[in-house]
């Protein structure tokens, strides 16, 4: 057996390089996954540490998913430093809701985050009351694919690092990508926002790796209205609040040990709110995943 990454998941296969040198990949093989696997419930995601068979000078069987340090639903990928939580500042037209929730998701998996707001060319006023929601809290860049304006600094943000692009259809994550990797031709493959629901359209259709000489790798993927970590992050009902970091200066300090931050008197969480140290909408994405988790553990039943 040989160790290497899944780097690119596309009709059933999944294509695992063994050797990746000054960002050119060595061998690729591509490989099915062993039937044990299936039996034991694990699923290799783009970005997996595997070991593989080889069958041929092509083809492998992938026998083992190495430990992970993280992994997600949507997107499927695995072993994530650093998301990219892309937006744009309109068109499509920005959802913090959104945006908010693929942040807590990355926090419950322990991946750090940071906020790219794009198209800041399209609306600069938008990108900066976007901007100003999350200074402070994550890294925040503005960004424009189209003129190339502050492509520099996420070069410099990214660097050695596995990084995921997450965002809604539409908001230019591929577009950034392109720019970052000097790979043209993924420009040529990108979508515009539907002209009826002003909706990014699904443009890329499967995860990938793309390699760049200093050591840093850039996961490609879907466009997605949500974000899921795998089952064992520490995501409920009773534990939103821990990911929400400006949160953390006032947890411990509600009258009540089991505050919610919701209808509970002397809560600090929410005296903060009106004081201006946590923003608004902030707490009111907080309260929305409250409720939806609430309602996804009552339909497990």
């Amino acid at each position: 057996m040989t160790e290497g990454r899944i780097i690119k998941a596309l009709a059933g296969y999944y294509y695992v390089a063994v050797s990746c040198t000054d960002g050119v990949y060595g061998k690729i093989y591509q490989c099915r996954g062993r039937g044990i696997l299936r039996h034991d419930g694990q699923s290799p995601l783009v970005g997996d540490l595997v070991r593989v068979t080889p069958q041929d000078e092509e083809e492998a069987v992938v026998e083992e998913i190495l430990p992970r340090v993280n992994a997600f639903i949507r997107p499927p990928v695995a072993n994530v430093d650093l998301f990219l939580v892309t937006v744009a500042a309109a068109d499509p037209a920005p959802s913090l809701d959104l945006t908010d929730r693929f942040l807590v998701t990355a926090e419950a998996a322990r991946a750090d985050a940071a906020v790219l707001v794009n198209k800041d060319d399209l609306s600069p006023a938008a990108a900066k009351r976007i901007a100003r929601v999350y200074e402070g809290i994550y890294p925040v860049l503005l960004l424009s694919a189209k003129t190339g304006d502050g492509v520099e600094a996420l070069r410099r943000l990214v660097c050695g690092r596995r990084c995921a692009f997450a965002g809604a259809s539409g908001v230019g994550k591929t577009s950034l990508l392109a720019l970052l990797t000097g790979e043209s031709d993924l420009v040529h493959v990108t979508g515009d926002v539907s002209a009826k629901t002003r909706r990014g359209k699904h443009t890329t259709r499967h995860v990938e790796i793309h390699a760049l000489a200093d050591g840093t790798m850039l996961y490609d993927t879907p466009g997605f209205s949500s974000f899921e970590a795998d089952r064992a992050s520490d995501l409920t009902e009773e534990t939103p609040d821990r990911f929400f970091p400006e949160f953390a200066a006032f947890l411990g300090a509600c009258r009540f040990d089991d505050c919610v931050h919701e209808n509970e008197p002397d809560c600090a969480v929410r005296l903060a709110v009106e004081d201006g140290k946590i923003g608004r909408s902030r707490y009111q994405s907080y309260v929305g995943l409250r409720n939806a988790l609430q309602e996804a553990e009552r339909n497990k039943y």
